[in-house]
C-alpha cells in the first residue's frame, strides 16, 4: 500500500509539473502575441511634399582624356634631358626631352663637306663641257671649210677625211662631258639628300609637346636608352575630360547626346560636379549587357586623376511642382509599388503609382497627395509591421 501510494503521489506531481510548464509556455506565447499585436512600434514619418524632380540614369566608369599621347623619340638614342615631370603642365611646342646628338652633328658636318666636294666636281665638269663645246664648234667650222675647198679641188680627200674624223672626236667629247656633268649633278643631289637626312635625324633628337596638356606619367630618366615606340612621357589634354561610363542597355532609349549629368567621384561622394553627355557607344558588352556613355566633365574636384572611378547620373526627364517622396519610403510587394501609412494608429500597406525617380526622390502619380503622411520603415521591420500599432515620431 505504501509503495502504491508513493507511485500515485509521484505521478500526480509529474502531471502537475507538466501542466504548470504548459501553462507557462502558453502564457509566454500569449504575452508575445499580445506584445507583438498591441505594443506600439516607433517609426518616423514623412509628409508628401511638392517639388521639382529630375529622372536620372546611373552609370559607373572612369575619368579619361579625349586627347592623349604617349611621347617617345623617332630615333634610338641615349636621353640626356627629360625636362617635364609628373604633374607638369606644358604648352604646345615646349621641348620636353633631348637625345645625345654628338654623333649626328658630326654626320651633318660630313654631309656638308660632301656637298662642297660634289659642287666642286660639278663646276669642273661644267668647265669641261664649255671646252668641248668650243672644240666642237672649231671642228665643225674646219670641216665646213674643207668641204667647200674639196668641191673646187683645193683640198684633198685626205684633208676631208681628217676633218671629218676631228669632227667625230669633238662630238664624242661633247657626249662624254654631258654624261659627266649629269653624273656630277646627281652627286650633288645625293649629297644634299644625305645632308637633309642627317639634319632631320639631328632634329629628331629634340622632342616637343604636340599640344598643350598635363604630364600624367614619366617612364624614363636621363641616361636611359630610348627607342621609337617606347614610352618616355604620357601627355593628356585637359581641354576635354570625360567619364566613360557603363550603363545598362535597357536605358539606351532614354539617353541622348547633350543631356545634363551629375558626376560623383568616389573621392568626394557628397559632392556632385556638372557634366554633359558627349557621345554614345554603339557596341554593348555581350556578357554584362551594358554599353558605354561618354559624359564630358564640365567641373573637376581640386584633386583628380585619370582613371579614377566615378558615378554619373544622367538627367533623362524632369517635372516641376509634383508630389514627391523619398525613395526609402517605397515598399515593393510582388512587383507592385506601395507605402506604409498609419490608419487608426496601425501600419497599413497601400499601393501607389510612381512616376519619375532618381537616387533620392520618387514622384507619386496616384494614391497620395501633398500633405499625406507615410511611414519610413527600415528593411528589417517591413515584413512584420503590417497591422502593428505605431507611434509616430
Amino acid at each position: 500500500m505504501t509503495i502504491l501510494f508513493a507511485a500515485q503521489t509521484f505521478l500526480q506531481s509529474h502531471v502537475v509539473r507538466t501542466i504548470l510548464k504548459v501553462t507557462i509556455f502558453v502564457s509566454l506565447i500569449a504575452a508575445a502575441v499580445y506584445w507583438f499585436q498591441y505594443s506600439p512600434v516607433h517609426v518616423s514619418k514623412f509628409e508628401v511634399v511638392s517639388g521639382d524632380i529630375a529622372a536620372e540614369v546611373m552609370g559607373t566608369g572612369t575619368l579619361e582624356a579625349r586627347t592623349k599621347a604617349i611621347l617617345s623619340p623617332k630615333i634610338s638614342g641615349r636621353l640626356i634631358e627629360v625636362s617635364a615631370d609628373l604633374g607638369d603642365e606644358v604648352d604646345a611646342g615646349r621641348v620636353i626631352m633631348r637625345l645625345d646628338d654628338i654623333e649626328l652633328k658630326q654626320q651633318v658636318e660630313m654631309a656638308k663637306v660632301s656637298i662642297a666636294a660634289a659642287k666642286a666636281a660639278l663646276n669642273r665638269f661644267e668647265a669641261d663641257k664649255t671646252q668641248t663645246t668650243a672644240i666642237l664648234t672649231l671642228a665643225e667650222n674646219d670641216h665646213a671649210r674643207i668641204v667647200t675647198l674639196s668641191k673646187s679641188n683645193a683640198a684633198t680627200v685626205s684633208d676631208l677625211e681628217k676633218s671629218a674624223e676631228q669632227l667625230d672626236v669633238a662630238r664624242a667629247g661633247i657626249s662624254r662631258s654631258e654624261a659627266a656633268l649629269a653624273e656630277a649633278q646627281q652627286q650633288v643631289l645625293v649629297a644634299e639628300s644625305t645632308l637633309a637626312y642627317h639634319e632631320a635625324r639631328l632634329a629628331d633628337t629634340i622632342v616637343a609637346a604636340p599640344f598643350r596638356g598635363l604630364i600624367v606619367q614619366r617612364f624614363r630618366d636621363p641616361g636611359a636608352i630610348a627607342v621609337p615606340g617606347s614610352p618616355v612621357l604620357s601627355l593628356i589634354s585637359t581641354d576635354e575630360l570625360w567619364i566613360t561610363a557603363w550603363v545598362d542597355e535597357t536605358e539606351m532609349s532614354r539617353i541622348a547626346v547633350g543631356q545634363p549629368a551629375r558626376v560623383v567621384f568616389r573621392s568626394e561622394p557628397e559632392a556632385g560636379f556638372r557634366g554633359e553627355v558627349a557621345r554614345l557607344g554603339r557596341e554593348a558588352d555581350r556578357e554584362t549587357r551594358e554599353f558605354t556613355v561618354d559624359v564630358k566633365v564640365l567641373e573637376l574636384p581640386k584633386n583628380w586623376a585619370v582613371g579614377q572611378r566615378a558615378e554619373v547620373y544622367i538627367q533623362t526627364a524632369s517635372k516641376a511642382k509634383t508630389s514627391l517622396l523619398p525613395v526609402t519610403a517605397v515598399v515593393w510587394r510582388d512587383g507592385v509599388s506601395g507605402v506604409f501609412i498609419a490608419r487608426d494608429q496601425q501600419a497599413e500597406w497601400t499601393s501607389v503609382k510612381l512616376g519619375l525617380t532618381n537616387r533620392q526622390q520618387v514622384e507619386v502619380i496616384e494614391g497620395l497627395t501633398v500633405g499625406d503622411t507615410v511611414l519610413l520603415v527600415d528593411d528589417a521591420a517591413r515584413r512584420t509591421i503590417d497591422g502593428r500599432r505605431v507611434t509616430l515620431r
